[in-house]
């Protein structure tokens, strides 16, 4: 609208449209900088009834007005001072009347904007979240004072750590929990992790290869590059995890 009340001032050459652009230019501006006004006001009155919301927007459109007045003179004192041409503030306190209906239409097509846009969203359905992972299929180290609850997949393997153990997880974290690999074997074997060292276990869906180092031991390779230690004296963990199920 702004630009089309500049277009349609081009008769009276350069001077009257770079007047006329510094008039209009200063009050877009001004209300582009008010606009968040009205929202403020409807996000701020959603729960209160018609009557209190009628009066506080009553209230914010004078505001606005007020504002928006007062903006775009400052504006426009500062540009008309740049070009050095006089500007008179006084005129456009004197057409103060003629503004205020302006802004309070502006105001009101704001708030009804913002009003729609928020019905067509509480309108929108809404997105199916993600199915939880199944309580049996998570597991939660206690890491002292704190809860790591990870899924099982995310385990690549657990190492005696002294009277902890620790987890070597997919995403390179090692959380410490105070416990026994025996107790964790316990635990955690009928999720498909075998006891592959004396200070081992390792997750059978986790394992990429096996490489032998002599005298029966292995080196486990698992996801993400890590390695595990499998012992001659675990045969039945070799057996497993060479299987076609443990791949």
């Amino acid at each position: 609208m702004c630009l089309l009340n500049v277009l349609g001032f081009t008769q009276g050459g350069r001077g009257r449209v770079v007047e006329h652009l510094v008039y209009e230019g200063s009050s877009w501006l001004g209300i582009a900088l008010l606009a968040w006004l009205p929202w403020a006001v409807l996000r701020g009155t959603t729960t209160w009834t018609w009557v209190p919301r009628l009066i506080a927007h009553g209230a914010a459109a004078l505001v606005f007005s007020i504002l928006h007045v007062g903006l775009f003179i400052l504006f426009r004192a500062l540009a008309f001072g740049a070009l050095g041409q006089p500007y008179d503030p006084g005129v456009a306190m004197g057409e103060y009347r003629y503004e205020v209906w302006k802004d309070l239409l502006a105001y009101a097509m704001f708030a009804g904007c913002y009003g729609m846009a928020g019905l067509l969203a509480a309108a929108r359905p809404a997105q199916p979240e993600a199915p939880a992972a199944p309580l049996e299929n998570l597991f939660d180290i206690r890491d002292g004072a704190r809860l790591v609850r990870v899924r099982l997949d995310d385990i690549l393997a657990v190492s005696s750590a002294g009277n902890y153990a620790q987890f070597h997880l997919r995403d390179g974290r090692r959380p410490l929990m105070r416990s026994s690999l025996a107790a964790l074997e316990t635990e955690l074997g009928t999720g498909g992790f075998v006891r592959t060292h004396k200070s081992w276990l390792v997750n059978a869906r986790a394992v990429r290869g096996l490489t032998p180092e002599g005298s029966g031991d292995y080196a486990v390779a698992l996801d993400e590059g890590q390695t595990a230690p499998l012992s001659r004296r675990y045969p039945q963990a070799l057996h497993r995890l060479r299987a076609p199920a443990a791949s």
